[in-house]
């Protein structure tokens, strides 16, 4: 039960939220033409429904809560992500269709597109593990969208819409949670955690270079939040009460800190260049450790199923005791958030980060 300091908390902080959200609105409609999208299952919206990989959300009860239609789009969520949200604070449509959904063509994709993909890492050997697009891949594809782009709009329109785009980066969570402490493949072998992290960073650095190259300029890396305490995580956790694991937060607080030297570096050596990194670690946590002051009830089980292990196809429509009110969990299954803390997650990264750009 919330106290009424509680309540009145709550209430200042949703009139605050509303407040910023119509002032994003105002300062960024029409100011940019098109938001582009690479990452994984934070921010893929269906680009997994194609591939033959066992990792999708293509099936209920993922998506009964998108936009009204109760409709499974692919998204790791009950409803819209992060960048869906971006989209529509930008002035753009309210969501970014997936690049190979056969149901979008390219005038959808001239304002919005994701190329993400469930699963996948920064380091190659994690799109490996089960079998979906790699980061390299993803970046073939936005030279693809860029072909397809300029014999839509026109050269120098396509131009302009690569180089003014937003791009909006969320990956790096499965490199340790699927790959390295999860000793699929043998980079546990071949690496200290602290020198995988330098490894995962000089790809990144690899990765924006060549985004730059091909025209991107406004550019924002999102930063790994407190990935040990993800409920699939904690349950992993032998110690009574399940806390989060710190051995894997202080690698998300290490990778975040070369982030932003790497960050640092380029933004100095690649003229134009604005990279920026959302830090989302702390804010995460903070709802993490108060749930009441966001409108939750529960920041330690997912919504489907037990809210311990179920994700993909674990998460279906026939798995016991899934919540009927997603809006009352921080988590909608044992890794991803639910819409409502999306929502939250990308108002703030809106004010901090991606409202930001010149």
């Amino acid at each position: 039960m919330q106290t009424k300091a509680q309540k009145n908390s709550l209430l200042l902080l949703t009139k605050i939220t509303i407040i910023l959200f119509y002032t994003w609105i105002a300062e960024t409609e029409g100011k940019v033409p098109a938001l582009i999208v690479f990452g994984d299952s934070t921010v893929d919206s269906g680009n997994n429904n194609v591939l033959p990989t066992a990792l999708k959300a293509n099936f209920l009860p993922y998506g009964r809560d998108f936009m009204g239609t109760g409709k499974p789009t692919g998204r790791f969520s009950n409803g819209r992500v992060a960048t869906d949200f971006y989209s529509e604070m930008y002035g753009l449509r309210p969501f970014v269709p997936a690049y190979l959904d056969p149901e979008y063509n390219i005038e959808d994709f001239a304002v919005g597109v994701c190329f993400a993909s469930a699963g996948t890492g920064i380091d190659p050997a994690t799109a490996g593990v089960l079998s979906v697009i790699p980061l390299l891949k993803q970046v073939e594809l936005f030279e693809e969208y860029q072909a397809r782009l300029a014999a839509y709009l026109g050269s120098e329109m396509a131009k302009k819409t690569i180089s003014e785009g937003v791009y909006a980066i969320s990956i790096g969570t499965n490199d340790f949670i699927e790959n390295y402490f999860a000793l699929a493949t043998p980079r546990f072998l071949e690496f200290t955690p602290e020198s995988y992290i330098e490894f995962l960073i000089s790809l990144s650095r690899d990765f924006i270079i060549q985004i730059y190259m091909l025209g991107a300029r406004k550019i924002g890396f999102t930063g790994l939040s407190g990935i040990g305490c993800l409920p699939l995580e904690r349950n992993r956790n032998p110690m009574w009460g399940r806390p989060c694991i710190e051995e894997y937060n202080k690698v998300a607080r290490e990778f975040n800190s070369k982030l932003q030297q790497m960050t640092d570096e380029l933004c100095k050596a690649l003229p134009d260049l604005q990279l920026r990194v959302a830090h989302l670690f702390d804010f995460f946590s903070n709802i993490l450790e108060k749930p009441p002051l966001y409108g939750f009830e529960d920041a330690q089980y997912g919504c489907c199923g037990t809210g311990t292990f179920e994700l993909g196809y674990l998460c279906n429509e026939y798995t016991p005791f899934t919540c009927t009110d997603a809006s009352k969990y921080v988590f909608w299954d044992a890794v991803h958030p639910t819409e409502k803390t999306s929502r939250i997650v990308a108002e703030f990264l809106m004010n901090t980060t991606f409202s930001k750009f010149k």
